[in-house]
């Protein structure tokens, strides 16, 4: 059985798709951006704000399956412009505790003129 998780703070419609769908303990995390999800509103800042704003995202999904960010096994990851990538890459640990994630980071034109995005794989504990 397929269980749609909901981004607790998702307030405004952004597309067609779920924000997470859980599955036999694996949960698949759509792309996140940068994104206020109470007013569907572009969080624009630094890559490390906006790295930081696109993990919280991320993070209040995988809570909401009751996961926690040291179940996520695979990201990921595409940035607007490759140059920022030292910068992202440090924003990007410190969301993660001793094991880091298995993780592709690429280039991509992203919309709205953000700088990242981020798709997640976890494997929540069963409780």
């Amino acid at each position: 059985m397929i269980q749609e998780i909901f981004h607790p703070a998702k307030k405004v419609s952004t597309g067609a798709y779920s924000a997470g769908l859980l599955i036999d303990g694996w949960l698949f995390v759509s792309g996140q951006g940068p994104v206020d999800l109470s007013t569907g509103g572009i969080l624009r800042g630094s890559i490390e704000e906006e790295t930081a704003a696109t993990l919280n995202n991320i993070k209040k999904i995988v809570e909401e399956a009751g996961g926690r960010m040291e179940d996520i096994v695979k990201c990921t990851v595409h940035l607007s412009d490759i140059v920022d990538f030292d910068r992202y890459d440090v924003a990007y640990a410190s969301f993660f505790s001793a094991v880091k994630p298995a993780r592709t980071t690429v280039q991509s034109v992203l919309s709205d003129g953000i700088k990242i995005e981020i798709d997640a794989i976890a494997k929540i504990k069963a409780k």
